[in-house]
């Protein structure tokens, strides 16, 4: 047996110290006390914070009065001064370009009217199927011309229209589709957890990415088509969402097909049967990395009628400027959307006004309540770095002013720390959990738990990852230019409700309200779980503002590149 050597008091004192710190770095008091904010910033959230402020701001923007904030209208505009006028009283500066508070944002709108009837004709024989405008089916023009027309162009099934060579996956196999109309799945493969993401769908699942892909291999149009489960919403949203004006960044008439839309699932049924195939044998193939396009043997001829018009909205934006002589160079972003769908055609005693209460009047609303609390915190408190509050425009039409201010900050990409979304609040009371969507991709995630642990919440992800929420709102325009980004989506454990109360409750919103016209403030809205909500934001963001490095993406994230190429371009 060997000798041991006796142990100093050094080495006992050692063991001591080591123990406690295992030992209390279990015990929840102990993490409690850890991820406490300090006194000044948890009084600022609460001074600055508060029920009354938020119902008031959210209730303004709501309002009749502004019409639903369609981008370039009356509406549009008042938000604008709204907005303005709380970022003055905040205390906040101007960010703007040319040192004002808006960052006018070029629009280029097209109202489309397609034909009430689409036409679609079984090659070399007398069959066809009609089906009807709206009902069956939705198009618009993706291109700023006053006439568009499509003549006898081959329809082609193109499985879910990817191309991912990261994943070996290539859905047209070298087919020329130049002027062809492509009919194709939502969402990506979902079945084979170890393929893409399994249920969490990537922004290839993306019904944007589909269109842009169709116009980038030269297609005359695309067709996607609709399920509740791929979609993530029912039909009545497209209905809702894909009519009226549509709109595109100033002077962008190239990029884009000449159609874009959906089918209903049983029109779709309807165009394969004219076929002689069955569409969920074809849905099936598709599945697999060997599926290759599948003519239908149909051609489709449409012409469409375009109204064209440039509009202009703006994003708003204030500044706190940094503390620290170096720190304040780099920025940290707080934004939501203050833009919804503005109005429907009036039809006799109906109403006809997206008020966009939830989305995105509360984001707005919660987002000038972490401004004023940042506002009240004493000079020796303030943020270290400079914090943007930016109040885009024109998120409904396809995340548009987010995109604008990621092509034109105000500072570098590579200086801008991390950006924390607002879009939507928690409307149901306080919570158990907190959802942060897109979980897993940055260092952001640490820091949000360890604020949740200080409100005794626990941190989950995506509830609904198959909807692909994070490719679905205003953080995703600033993550293809690097920036990381957090973003909530509230909690489902309601407490005091029952299991299920919370996804029940919210699944009824999506069906029943989402971008309807039933989307209005009410008092009976149960807000203690906002506040929550935007208390934890706070913290998060004088953790960020203060600590001595900048969020990091974790690595292999698909943005990581991204982040040190902006990095790199800032020095």
């Amino acid at each position: 047996m060997a000798h041991q050597k006796p142990i100093s008091l050094t080495s006992i004192f050692s063991i001591v110290v080591v123990a406690f710190v295992s030992l209390t770095a279990c015990d929840p008091l102990f993490a409690l006390v850890q991820n406490e904010p300090n006194a000044a910033h948890a009084a600022a959230a609460d001074k600055g914070i508060t029920e009354s402020s938020l119902r008031a701001d959210i209730k303004f923007l709501a309002d009749d009065l502004l019409e639903g904030r369609g981008p370039g209208t009356r509406g549009d505009l008042l938000a604008q001064r709204y907005i303005e006028s709380q970022f003055k009283i905040a205390g906040l500066q101007p960010a703007a370009p040319g040192g004002g508070w808006t960052q006018d944002v070029p629009l280029v709108g097209v109202t489309t009217k397609p034909p009430e009837k689409l036409t679609f004709q079984l090659t070399g024989k007398d069959q066809s199927l009609e089906l009807a405008n709206y009902e069956d089916y939705i198009v618009s023009c993706g291109t700023g011309v006053k006439v568009a027309k499509i003549e006898d162009a081959e329809v082609l099934f193109v499985g879910y229209g990817m191309q991912a060579p990261e994943y070996n996956w290539d859905d047209f196999k070298d087919v020329d589709v130049r002027g062809k109309v492509l009919l194709c799945m939502n969402n990506d493969p979902a079945g084979d957890p170890e393929l893409f993401a399994g249920r969490t769908r990537l922004y290839y699942g993306r019904w944007d990415y589909k269109y842009a892909k169709a116009a980038e291999l030269g297609a005359a149009g695309m067709l996607i088509i609709h399920t509740d489960d791929s979609a993530g919403y029912p039909y009545q949203v497209v209905q809702t969402s894909w009519t009226g004006e549509q709109m595109a960044l100033g002077g962008v008439t190239t990029g884009r097909a000449l159609m874009e839309g959906w089918l209903s699932e049983e029109a779709s049924k309807k165009l394969v049967d004219l076929a002689g195939k069955d569409l969920d044998e074809l849905r099936k193939q598709a599945e697999s990395r060997d599926f290759k396009p599948v003519s239908l043997g149909t051609t489709m001829s449409i012409e469409m009628k375009c109204r064209v018009r440039e509009r202009s909205s703006a994003n708003v934006l204030g500044v706190m400027p940094g503390s620290d002589p170096e720190l304040s160079k780099e920025w940290l972003i707080f934004m939501a959307h203050h833009d919804h769908m503005g109005m429907a055609e009036q039809r006799t005693g109906e109403d006809n006004i997206y008020n966009g209460a939830v989305d995105n009047a509360s984001g707005v609303g919660s987002m000038l309540a972490i401004a004023r609390a940042m506002a009240s915190l004493p000079e020796s408190e303030r943020p270290k770095r400079s914090v943007l509050f930016a109040a885009v425009a024109a998120e409904e039409q396809g995340l548009l002013g987010s995109d604008f201010l990621a092509q034109n900050p105000p500072v570098p990409a590579g200086r801008i720390a991390a950006v924390i979304n607002i879009d939507g609040i928690n409307i149901l009371g306080r919570t158990q959990d907190i959802s942060v969507i897109g979980k897993g991709k940055s260092d952001l995630d640490g820091i949000t738990e360890r604020f949740a642990i200080y409100q005794k919440r626990t941190v989950v992800g995506d509830q609904f990852p198959d909807r692909g929420f994070y490719y679905r709102s205003d953080q995703f325009s600033l993550a293809k230019v690097g920036i990381p980004g957090l973003y909530l989506g509230g909690g489902v454990n309601v407490i005091g409700k029952p299991d299920g109360w919370g996804k029940e409750q919210i699944r009824m919103w999506e069906e029943n309200i989402y971008h309807q016209v039933s989307d209005e403030y009410s008092d009976d809205w149960e807000l203690s779980g906002a506040i929550e909500d935007a208390k934890l934001m706070f913290y998060v963001g004088m953790e960020v503002a203060n600590q001595p490095s900048m969020p990091a993406w974790n690595p292999g994230d698909e943005f990581e590149a991204a982040r040190k190429a902006a990095i790199e371009a800032a020095k």
